[in-house]
């Protein structure tokens, strides 16, 4: 070959190694030259290590290890684990991979996972594969009995357990699962992650008779019918330790691997008997108002409380009975158009009690319609969901072509509107009402109001790509935030992800707007949302504006410096 000849394939060699380079991310790695990117192409690597569970540090057999290319995940390579725990993928070419393990009795598990994130493995000269340890963390389990006052068993109590939920870097605590004791008060909950749970008991003695008020029209001082005190009376929903409402709950610290016993006793308390007037006509048919509904808050979840009994003992007045004392939310609808009705909160304590003495705000309506950037169709699954000040979703609707969705029933407050597609993210970025327009995604619920709203959305169709590095290193399995401006008013923009062997990260879907990119070490479980925690971790981090117009993925020029936790 010529010397011309080898100085021109050199040249073209060397051209299409930088044309493969991400934009902005050559500078922050080292060059090699083109004859060794030509063997590198060539060489296999391997990626080997051992499963061990993340309790007690044993070797795990028989364990299902499963390796796949980031860029091509539909490719699965996978093997069983010996009887060491070893495992092993050899005549692997350079790249990045996914590395997951599942084994019966284990939570399934990637590579350094936390919550939905993991690190990817990567192959290649520069990267150490063959010692990795893949940590897999053994179920937990849940069991307990139900007994009454008299220590019997409880047969068919509905047992509800709550867990205090990070996602999303906040905390919440939401309904998890929920199970039925049998006829031994028997229950149990399996196949647990660790976390922090809570539990909580609804039942009814199968003994509680509840008699009409002798004289309903003045019951708190009328005898009821010849029926013991002893069976009018229910049973409070009953949280872990005894407490009758969820803020006095105690909670449950479960670990990989725990095999909890939590029983829980209920003690009966006398019944209440409510009174409820609905206004009559000349003929005595009620109109006007329909019958309330009771709902008792359990952490940030609403249950609705049916009472035991209801009967009607005079023209236009109904008694309630079977319900314990407590703190509920008494809502009303109107009986002719099922809508603006009233809602209050309210302490049931004492028998007679009339729901209409605390009578609340009128509730409200909302009719929205959502616009899409440039009159685009809008997505073919969608959903729309109205968040209220303590960030509990309280209405929800799946979406379809026309984007016009009404939501009846509206407690008066502020309310967020999001939207949720499985193919791409969306925002509300503006609203337009009769009063006017509003930039962002709030609104606002006056009593009695009917309000409509235009929402107009903008969409995720950014990319963020870059490296994360402490002290001039890449740093592998680290948090990365993208954090916008104003976080607390707007979650629904916040990305992360977790950094791979390589110290990169790629942040999806991003919407038009202002940003702080932030690395954070062990900030897994992290309050990370709350103002105060991301104050000192913003101050440190880069800005970033991602524009209206910008598609693709934008590549850092600079690595993100990894803040301490």
């Amino acid at each position: 070959m010529t010397l011309t000849a080898r100085i021109c394939r050199t040249a073209l060699a060397v051209l299409a190694g930088a044309l493969v380079q991400p934009d902005g991310l050559a500078a922050a790695q080292s060059q090699t030259p083109a004859v060794q990117e030509g063997s590198q192409a060539r060489q296999t690597f391997k990626m080997a290590g051992t499963v061990v569970s993340a309790t007690t540090g044993a070797l795990l057999s028989q364990a299902r290890i499963t390796i796949a290319e980031t860029r091509d995940r539909g490719k699965l390579i996978s093997m069983i684990t010996s009887e060491d725990g070893h495992f092993e993928f050899s005549q692997l070419k350079a790249g990045k991979y996914s590395l997951q393990g599942a084994k019966r009795g284990f939570i399934s598990s990637a590579y350094e996972q936390h919550e939905q994130f993991s690190t990817a493995i990567v192959t290649g000269p520069d990267f150490l594969t063959e010692n990795l340890v893949l940590r897999l963390t053994p179920v937990a389990l849940i069991t307990g009995h139900v007994s009454d006052e008299f220590g019997d068993p409880v047969r068919s109590a509905r047992v509800t357990l709550y867990l205090e939920n990070h996602g999303g870097g906040m905390s919440r605590i939401i309904r998890f699962s929920s199970s039925t004791s049998d006829d031994r008060g028997f229950y149990d909950f399996s196949l647990l992650r660790p976390g922090k749970y809570y539990i909580s008991v609804t039942a009814k003695p199968w003994y509680a008779i509840h008699p009409a008020s002798a004289n309903a029209l003045d019951a708190a001082n009328s005898p009821a019918s010849q029926v013991s005190p002893a069976l009018d009376v229910a049973y409070p929903t009953t949280y872990y330790n005894g407490a009758t409402e969820a803020d006095s709950a105690t909670p449950i610290e479960v670990k990989g691997g725990d095999r909890l016993e939590i029983d829980v006793h209920l003690n009966p308390v006398p019944a209440l008997h409510l009174i409820f007037r609905l206004p009559t006509d000349g003929q005595g048919q009620t109109n006007g108002l329909s019958m309330p509904e009771l709902q008792k808050h359990a952490f940030d979840s609403i249950d609705v409380v049916p009472p035991d009994g209801m009967r009607a003992v005079a023209p236009g007045m109904f008694e309630l009975t079977g319900l314990p004392p407590g703190r509920y939310t008494v809502k009303t609808k109107n009986a002719d158009s099922g809508q603006l009705g009233q809602s209050a909160d309210v302490d049931l304590v004492r028998d007679g009690q009339e729901l209409n003495e605390s009578r609340g705000e009128t509730l409200g309506s909302l009719k929205l319609s959502l616009k899409m950037p440039g009159e685009q169709p809008l997505p073919k699954q969608y959903g729309v969901g109205l968040q209220d000040s303590r960030r509990r979703m309280v209405a929800f609707k799946q979406g379809d072509a026309t984007g016009q969705f009404t939501f009846e029933d509206l407690a008066p407050g502020k309310y967020a509107i999001l939207v949720g597609s499985q193919t791409k993210p969306y925002s509300v970025v503006r609203t337009s009402s009769p009063s006017g327009d509003s930039s962002g995604h709030d609104l606002n619920i006056t009593p009695g109001a009917a309000l409509e709203v235009t929402a107009f959305l903008s969409a995720g169709t950014v990319s963020i790509e870059g490296i994360v590095q402490k002290k001039d290193k890449t740093v592998a399995g680290v948090m990365v935030a993208l954090v916008p401006n104003d976080p607390v008013a707007h979650i629904e923009l916040f990305r992360r992800d977790q950094s791979d062997f390589d110290g990169t990260f790629v942040l999806r879907g991003v919407i038009p707007g202002s940003y702080t990119i932030v690395a954070v070490e062990d900030a897994w479980g992290l309050e990370w949302l709350q103002p105060s925690v991301l104050a000192r971790y913003v101050q440190h981090g880069q800005n970033l504006n991602i524009g209206e117009l910008m598609r693709g993925t934008v590549s850092l020029p600079n690595p993100v410096e990894v803040q301490p936790h």
